[in-house]
């Protein structure tokens, strides 16, 4: 797809806050223990041939440039095109739906300017899935379409999720928070570059505004056509979400259709060793990552790499990330423990599946 760039927007906030969320970006949340969130965004675009990728920054970026780093592991690291690292506005936005800022936009014409693109694939780092997005481009050139977005209906309610007004294949509406049998917005569209570049004249004076709702009273003249995609998708805008999202991969059948042979899921490479499973310990139905040691019992949990589960400790229906300590003793139950932490001997942590407790980030 050598006509096409791509650019992932990050500089948004969640509307719910959360520990998980303090310090770091919704883009570089851990998830299934060795992946981030932005490493779907990046994977469905360069699996599809992209190899000019943007990134605009949120003002708590360090994470987000720690796991990235030059593009190696995505194959973006190269003499023409790449990764590109973009500034976002300071603090980006919070406002409820806005995750396309007009104003990270335009002030990274230049990105867009000196391209010779005839598209541009924009995505968010916040929904979950695999898409091939060749088949989202050829169906947008047969279609004529001005914009392309990658819709699926909705299964619940979610009112952290954009929904479109649809008739005949085409938006003729858009409103925020989704009810069930919406037709729901995945934060992924494709759009032809020079009516982006005509959008920034239209609608420069509202740039604190998301891009589709300045477009909301042109969806007459501007052709948005929406194209269904039918495979699992997770959207993650609070921790619930989160926690679900995570716990959905314990399940195989997701896991094989998230993880499809020929669509990897690039991340970071580390260097670490195979998990370790020492004798007496117990793990059933759980995810396990490089560099983990069990000495306990661990039963539908997601390991971060390099946890130490100790002999005596118990965890259970929870996330551990990376670098975590479960002392002898200790018992962890419907939670989230962040990276770092060590849960001492004897102690407990202990949610409810519909209220996961958060242990955050240690401080050390």
């Amino acid at each position: 797809m050598e006509k096409v760039i791509g650019l992932i927007t990050c500089n948004y906030s969640a509307k719910e806050s959360s520990a998980l969320t303090e310090s770091r970006p919704v883009a570089s949340l851990p998830y299934f223990g060795r992946y981030r969130l932005v490493d779907f965004a990046l994977s469905n675009m360069v699996n599809c041939g992209i190899r000019t990728v943007g990134m605009v920054m949120p003002y708590n970026y360090r994470s987000i440039i720690d796991h990235v780093g030059s593009g190696k592991d995505w194959d973006l690291d190269r003499k023409n095109g790449g990764l590109f690292i973009l500034p976002g506005s300071a603090f980006g936005t919070s406002r409820t739906g806005a995750r396309f800022l007009l104003r990270d936009l335009v002030h990274n014409k230049a990105y867009f300017t000196r391209s010779t693109s005839d598209a541009v694939f924009f995505s968010t780092a916040n929904f979950v899935f695999n898409a091939d997005l060749n088949k989202v481009y050829d169906a947008h050139k047969e279609s004529g379409a001005d914009v392309t977005v990658i819709v699926k209906t909705a299964s619940e309610k979610d009112a952290d999720v954009t929904a479109f007004d649809v008739e005949d294949g085409r938006v003729c509406g858009v409103h925020h928070g989704a009810n069930f049998g919406e037709t729901m917005f995945l934060d992924c569209f494709v759009i032809n570059r020079q009516l982006l570049l005509d959008m920034f004249d239209w609608y420069g004076p509202t740039d604190y505004l998301d891009l589709f709702e300045a477009m909301t009273g042109d969806f007459g003249r501007v052709n948005v056509r929406t194209y269904e995609y039918d495979g699992y998708v997770a959207p993650i805008f609070n921790k619930r979400a989160y926690f679900r999202a995570n716990m959905d991969l314990l399940d195989p059948r997701i896991t094989a259709e998230l993880f499809p042979d020929d669509r990897t899921v690039k991340t970071k490479t580390h260097d670490t060793p195979p998990a370790k499973f020492e004798v007496g310990s117990h793990v059933l139905n759980s995810a396990v990552s490089s560099g983990d040691r069990i000495y306990g019992s661990v039963s539908d949990t997601i390991l971060g790499r390099n946890v130490i589960i100790e002999a005596g400790a118990t965890v259970r229906n929870s996330i551990v990330m990376q670098g975590c300590v479960v002392k002898s003793g200790a018992r962890v139950e419907n939670a989230i423990v962040d990276r770092a932490n060590v849960v001492p001997a004897g102690t407990e942590l202990r949610g409810t599946p519909e209220d996961v407790l958060i242990k955050e980030k240690s401080r050390d």
